[in-house]
């Protein structure tokens, strides 16, 4: 085939991916603070109140807009969230909120933080189960020494 065709066959397939790729990251696109259904999305000055002034338990999913597991665990959480209202669920986006991240030790993403009564009691990194993140919001406040808590999530 000549090199005509394949000039043409080339510039089809960079209208697609770009069109396609505008498509996706205008799906991505959140205003700070708002709610995407169970998950409230918060920044730094909304902490206090959203979190540590909740009369319930929270789960804080520190995540960054470019994270594959952050995306990968956001449905999960989501879905975790709608089957149980007695939590709140909050995510802050780490390059927006640096301050809380550096408060809450986020090294790494996504980390995932259980507040109760304004306290953390239990944290995880990476990208987790369902089963994972439940057993995460079913954690009841124990003594810093517990033994069955984790070395990787002290």
């Amino acid at each position: 085939m000549n090199k005509k065709f394949w000039g043409i066959i080339t510039i089809c397939l960079i209208v697609v991916l770009l069109l396609s790729s505008k498509t996706i990251f205008k799906k991505e696109e959140k205003q700070q603070g708002e709610q995407s259904g169970f998950v409230q999305e918060i920044v730094s000055s909304e902490f206090e109140n959203e979190v540590l002034n909740s009369d319930k338990k929270v789960l804080v999913d520190f995540y960054a807009t470019w994270c594959g597991p952050c995306k990968i665990i956001s449905p999960i959480i989501e879905e975790v969230a709608k089957e149980n209202p007695e939590v709140k669920f909050v995510k802050v986006d780490i390059d927006a909120n640096q301050e809380l991240a550096e408060k809450y030790e986020v090294v790494y993403i996504p980390t995932l933080v259980v507040i109760e009564n304004g306290k953390e009691i239990t944290k995880s990194v990476g990208a987790i189960s369902k089963e994972e993140i439940l057993n995460l919001i079913k954690w009841e406040t124990k003594s810093e020494t517990n033994s069955d808590i984790p070395f990787w999530n002290k």
